[in-house]
């Protein structure tokens, strides 16, 4: 019980913030872009119980990637309807991506300061949960934004690839939705895309991104999902 209280209070912050930066990003862009609709229902909160899908925050503590309830974008009010649907689908992984790059600066940045501290001491004490945390958050958003930028609907992907296709492509494409979940449940668990493709991708990104401090995300994975 212990073990798992520990592994939860290291996921649970990280992942809360990168399926809700997720979500707010993509309101933000409709709202931009001439669409209320997520304001109007008041998804434009970080505050996280307003996004929180049951299953697929279960999901995310227990396999490291999951999802939150999709903010509503209504395309009728959008000025430029499928162009600007390009751009809300790109918002949530480019904030999932941006939040990688701050968790990566944070994660150098307490390690650095460990080293230059003593290592007695309260302040010592809370950089490891500091730095665990940081490591978490790197991997996870990197995951979200890989993940989300797969060119299958339901995913951010897909409706990108539905909004440049001519609409008679576009429509055939769209076809594929009903199935998407289960076809990228098959990709992800039934073949060799996650080990040859999509697994090496998220790490060459995290090792990028976390440079010297990769082995303390190395470390936190093992914690997290190996021990």
């Amino acid at each position: 019980m212990e073990n798992i209280l520990l592994k939860i209070s290291i996921m649970l912050v990280p992942a809360l913030l990168a399926v809700t930066a997720h979500e707010v990003a993509h309101g933000f862009a409709a709202e931009r872009f001439g669409d209320p609709t997520a304001r109007l229902l008041g998804r434009l909160t970080l505050n996280p119980i307003k996004h929180l899908d049951p299953i697929g925050t279960i999901a995310l503590l227990v396999f490291g990637f999951g999802w939150a309830r999709p903010v509503p974008v209504n395309p009728n009010n959008l000025r430029r309807s499928r162009l600007d649907m390009t751009w809300v689908a790109l918002a949530g992984p480019s904030a999932n991506l941006m939040l990688a790059l701050c968790c990566a600066v944070l994660l150098r940045g307490v390690v650095s300061f460990a080293m230059v501290i003593p290592q007695e001491g309260q302040l010592f004490a809370m950089i490891e949960p500091v730095a665990l945390m940081a490591a978490f958050g790197l991997y996870i958003n990197v995951i979200l934004g890989v993940f989300n930028l797969l060119p299958i609907p339901p995913l951010d992907g897909g409706r990108i690839i539905m909004n440049v296709l001519p609409e008679k492509q576009a429509l055939m494409f769209r076809k594929i939705e009903p199935f998407g979940l289960l076809l990228i449940i098959f990709l992800v668990f039934g073949t060799s895309l996650w080990q040859d493709v999509l697994g090496p991708l998220v790490f060459s990104m995290v090792a990028l991104l976390a440079g010297p401090q990769i082995d303390v995300v190395e470390r936190t994975m093992h914690l997290l999902f190996y021990s």
